[in-house]
């Protein structure tokens, strides 16, 4: 059977639902994952919106850095533990050897020649692991971009809306003109300018639109008049 790679969106969504639960799961990292070890675990923090390339937020074990990956660089797969390279036996030494020196016709003491010392066997070497590529973070480290829009409807009405990273911090929510045209003056003159002529154009419009009704007032007052009211 082939080895299963990634988060299914079944997957996603029990995981979804332990962190509705308030339970932080652990989740490990794919060779897929860009800047991470194959096998290192992580332990799952949330979800972004919309659920669009890296919306899966995790914390890897050892680090305080909050990152954000794809459901193909994580995996709720558990590794199997590593195995530790044997050490190789140490090498057995030499025999020592004695050698005995006689010299013709006069016994002599025999003659000792030290053995030479075994050399000891080499260390295995561990070739070095290379350092993963470094990831952005967006953790508490980092500061993500934001971005603040003002949309008017033109009939005097405005609403401002955040955005953090690609995450919508803020959603769509109304503020008085007046709050609008004093933040305008707080920005560049040409910001200023922008906002004061929109807003003069909603000030003419309703201006316009209270004469009329002043004069529909006045002939609905006059026609009421005529039927002795």
């Amino acid at each position: 059977m082939a080895k299963k790679s990634g988060l299914s969106a079944e997957d996603v969504d029990s995981l979804r639902s332990q962190l509705n639960e308030g339970t932080q799961p652990m989740v490990w990292f794919t060779a897929a994952a860009v800047g991470m070890e194959a096998g290192r675990s992580a332990k799952l923090l949330a979800f972004t919106e919309p659920e669009e390339g890296d919306f899966i937020q995790v914390r890897p074990t050892g680090s305080k850095d909050e990152m954000s990956f794809s459901p193909a660089e994580l995996t709720l797969e558990k590794p199997p533990p590593r195995k530790k390279p044997a050490t190789p036996p140490p090498a057995p030494p030499e025999p020592s050897r004695e050698t005995e020196i006689i010299h013709p016709y006069v016994p002599e003491a025999p003659v000792k020649t030290a053995a030479p010392k075994p050399k000891p066997a080499p260390a295995p070497v561990e070739a070095a692991a290379p350092k993963p590529a470094a990831r952005k973070a967006s953790g508490k480290g980092s500061t993500p971009e934001v971005t603040v829009t003002l949309v008017t409807t033109g009939e005097g009405e405005w609403t401002v809306e955040v955005l953090q990273g690609s995450r919508k911090a803020v959603r769509p929510t109304p503020v008085s003109p007046a709050a609008v045209a004093q933040a305008a003056k707080l920005l560049t003159p040409e910001v200023s300018e922008i906002v004061e002529g929109v807003l003069n154009a909603a000030r003419a419009q309703q201006l316009a639109r209270v004469e009329q009704l002043r004069a529909e007032l006045e002939a609905a007052q006059k026609a009421l008049d005529e039927l002795g009211a």
